[in-house]
């Protein structure tokens, strides 16, 4: 059982320490539309300096060692309940393993772009691995998911072309459409009836590609796979889902959406993915037919411009990925917990939302409300990242928990006793 925390735990990073005394009590802004930063920051200044004076600043608390389900943080021993490792393979030993002996022998970087002197021998067989993992022809490695699918929609699509997505999909996928230039429509989250309308009422276009995330980010549920394959084959479009929290986490083996559905994975055109959530790692990838492959390997600024990911994360990508083959345990363990945590805040009355995997958003609406709840969450050791405007739209500010397989159910039974009692 959670005992009362009776004093609250001193934080550096909550008074906003880090800013150096930046935020003192009463300074004010005027930004100007002609400023270095206009209008826009006052927001941010604002409720940053709120947070900070109320000692409550929710976020970049540092972490002073490796993470995990207990982390060093800010100077406490803490629950890590906001964490994107989902199977529990971070410090994994074979991990650390094959990262130092990568280092050995390739040094720290590879002191290259892919396209020109970056490319390693083991660069082509992550890659090989990776198209095995998801079952496509090839694919393609990249300096961080984000940067995959900019640079998978930046290199293949432009003006002439539309997209059609979710109106829930990362931020990540629509700053890729606005640099790529393309004609952007939005379907009402997870409705297939609304994406059909958009498909009809839309411009002409060279090609029309259906894009989702398969494992929303900030609610935790799943992806309408299946119809959106109908729609695709209906309508002559392309279709390009995005799995970064649904690696590891989907289906009984971990490939992600289309073996939670049972759905062969040449149903889709183009997948996406981070190798920095369940593979503890760092990049992302593009799986893909080998000639979309050929073709983004000279034509995808990202790959081309950014220099080659070092040997020591891609040899943890590798045996973070032959890890997760031989254990497919860890992905029924992560769902075990995730329905245990998801279920028991919902026994206490908590909002969940539209959560079914891992993801367990706790909506609390008001975002002072969910700042402040975080920083009590705090004094009981408990680390859960708040997340508000513009991450999500204003009035439905949540805390976004994450179970990872590496939890215990004492840990989680913690959780619940911590959360029964601030709901009193």
């Amino acid at each position: 059982m959670a005992e009362e925390a009776l004093e609250p735990k001193v934080f550096p990073s909550s008074s906003g320490h880090m800013f150096n005394n930046y935020f003192t009590s009463g300074r004010t802004w005027s930004f100007k539309k002609s400023g270095l930063l206009d209008t826009r920051a006052r927001r941010i200044f604002e409720t940053t300096a709120l947070g900070c004076a109320h000692d409550a600043y929710p976020f970049h608390m540092p972490l002073e060692a490796k993470a995990g389900p207990r982390v060093q943080a800010d100077g406490h021993q803490m629950l890590m309940m906001s964490s994107y490792d989902y199977l529990g393979l971070i410090g994994h030993p074979r991990i650390d393993a094959a990262a130092v002996a990568a280092i050995g022998r390739y040094g720290t970087s590879t002191s290259g772009a892919r396209l020109l002197t970056g490319t390693l021998d083991i660069h082509n067989q992550v890659e090989r691995d990776l198209a095995e993992y998801k079952g496509t022809e090839a694919a393609l490695t990249f300096s961080s998911g984000y940067m995959a699918n900019l640079g998978l929609i930046t290199g293949l699509f432009g003006p002439s072309d539309r997209i059609i997505i979710d109106a829930l999909c990362h931020r990540s996928l629509l700053d890729a459409c606005k640099m790529a230039g393309v004609q952007v429509q939005r379907f009402r989250h997870n409705d297939p009836e609304s994406l059909r309308e958009e498909i009809k009422k839309g411009p002409p276009a060279n090609r029309t590609v259906i894009i989702s995330d398969g494992v929303f980010s900030m609610d935790g549920d799943i992806c309408c796979l299946p119809d959106l394959i109908a729609i695709k084959k209906e309508f002559g479009c392309f279709l390009f889902i995005d799995e970064a929290h649904a690696s590891g986490v989907l289906g009984a083996t971990g490939r992600g959406t289309d073996e939670h559905f049972g759905i062969d994975t040449s149903e889709v055109d183009l997948w996406s993915g981070s190798l920095a959530k369940s593979i503890p790692s760092v990049g992302g990838f593009v799986a893909c037919s080998q000639e979309v492959a050929i073709f983004l390997q000279h034509a995808s600024s990202p790959y081309i411009f950014s220099a080659a990911v070092a040997a020591s994360a891609v040899a943890a990508i590798s045996e973070g990925l032959a890890i997760l083959k031989e254990e497919p345990q860890r992905v029924a363990r992560l769902k075990a917990n995730g329905d245990f945590l998801r279920h028991g805040l919902q026994d206490l009355g908590y909002d969940t939302g539209l959560s079914e995997t891992a993801i367990i958003p706790v909506v609390l609406n008001d975002e002072i409300t969910t700042g402040l709840f975080a920083r009590k969450l705090r004094n009981y050791g408990i680390i859960a990242a708040p997340v508000m405007f513009p991450a999500v739209a204003q009035g439905v500010a949540r805390l976004r928990l994450c179970v990872t397989a590496g939890h215990t159910p004492e840990q989680l039974d913690f959780v619940l006793d911590v959360f029964r009692q601030l709901a009193n």
